[in-house]
């Protein structure tokens, strides 16, 4: 009976042990079962937050793009707008510049006009370029003469037939300029 008694102690203790140990320990197949299935995971995730890494880089780039795109359309109409008026300006330039025999009021209301044309350009930012004396660049200045001035180094803008203008980076139109030789 002693034996009877040592061997169901024994497989009370072996039940009480696989009760005890149930879910601790594990074998080595299934650690390395585990393992791969951990090793797994881990790749896929880190595949996941590479594929969202890049679609948030896309996205950042596209949202850009359709920035700039935004606004070099609103540029590029702006431009096409002032273009249809420049040729008003410049003759207002002229007639404001052959008012030397005018009267004063006529003269006065003419400068005030001037003004407005000036400050609508501006709130538009729209630029004015192209003056003597300035440098010759071919990116703003449109050279249509080359003549002798004593007074300016060579490849100076010495006299302006029409005013330049450009509205950021956008050349609306190019300074039509005699240059220095």
């Amino acid at each position: 009976m002693a034996r009877k008694k040592t061997a169901k102690s024994a497989s009370k203790a072996d039940a009480a042990a696989v009760k005890e140990n149930d879910g601790d320990t594990v074998t080595k197949a299934e650690y390395d079962k585990l393992k791969e299935e951990y090793e797994k995971l881990k790749k896929d995730s880190e595949t996941q937050k590479e594929q969202f890494l890049r679609m948030a880089a896309e996205y950042d780039n596209f949202r850009k793009r359709t920035e700039k795109e935004k606004l070099a359309t609103f540029d590029n109409a702006v431009a096409a707008t002032v273009e249809a008026f420049l040729p008003v300006a410049d003759n207002f330039a002229l007639a404001v510049a052959s008012s030397e025999n005018a009267g004063d009021e006529f003269k006065k209301g003419l400068e005030m006009i001037k003004k407005q044309f000036e400050n609508a350009f501006k709130q538009m930012n729209i630029e004015e370029f192209g003056e003597r004396g300035d440098e010759f660049d071919p990116k703003f200045h449109n050279a249509v003469q080359r003549v002798d001035d004593d007074e300016l180094g060579e490849d100076y803008v010495a006299s302006v037939y029409q005013k330049g203008y450009k509205i950021g980076d956008k050349i609306i139109r190019h300074a039509m300029v005699t240059v220095a030789q």
